[in-house]
């Protein structure tokens, strides 16, 4: 197994340790700023090995038909367990995550029927500003929680959750637009 696969590996694994830590004041009513910390940065080890993985396998010539089913299952899998967190504690809409679920459903269903056919798909201006309003939810998510736990920042709170709230809306018009575009690429 190549360095940026296990790099990918890490990244799965690093996803519910995610869920772990932002639930952990949940669950024992204290380790606010611990959970803080650990949000902040596992959030920070999962976008940077997301980058850090497909730079070393294209740098390096590394890409295998491995890393290209575990990259994008390692991006669903991370992006959904944020977006989980951010629902189940209130901060995103419900309805936008089930957007996104049905959207990552989709594609993962259409994606299996594409390889099957050996036809590939190539990514989308919608797909691009999809994984764009995804990560920039996720930024502004846990430093919104973060700022909260930690009653840092207060002045800004509540402008910061009227731009987080426009991201998902932003996330969850990209996520079907971007769905319509791959099943529109996919009849190629």
């Amino acid at each position: 197994m190549n360095l940026p696969n296990k790099i990918t590996i890490a990244r799965i694994i690093l996803a519910p340790l995610f869920y772990i830590s932002y639930f952990l004041p949940v669950w024992t009513g204290s380790f606010y700023g611990l959970s803080s910390i650990l949000i902040l940065t596992i959030f920070a080890g999962i976008e940077i090995s997301d980058f850090l993985d497909g730079y070393l396998a294209r740098k390096y010539n590394l890409v295998s038909d491995l890393g290209k089913v575990m990259d994008p299952f390692a991006d669903v899998l991370s992006r959904i367990t944020y977006f989980l967190c951010f629902a189940f504690t209130g901060i995103m809409p419900l309805w936008i995550f089930l957007i996104i679920i049905y959207r990552e459903l989709g594609i993962t269903f259409l994606r299996m029927m594409m390889m099957g056919k050996g036809i590939v798909v190539a990514a989308s201006l919608w797909g691009k500003l999809k994984a764009i309003t995804y990560a920039v939810s996720g930024v502004l998510g846990v430093l919104y929680v973060s700022f909260e736990r930690l009653g840092l920042f207060s002045d800004i709170m509540k402008p910061l959750r009227v731009s987080l709230v426009v991201v998902f809306y932003l996330s969850a018009f990209a996520a079907v637009a971007s769905f319509l575009a791959y099943l529109n690429g996919s009849k190629k």
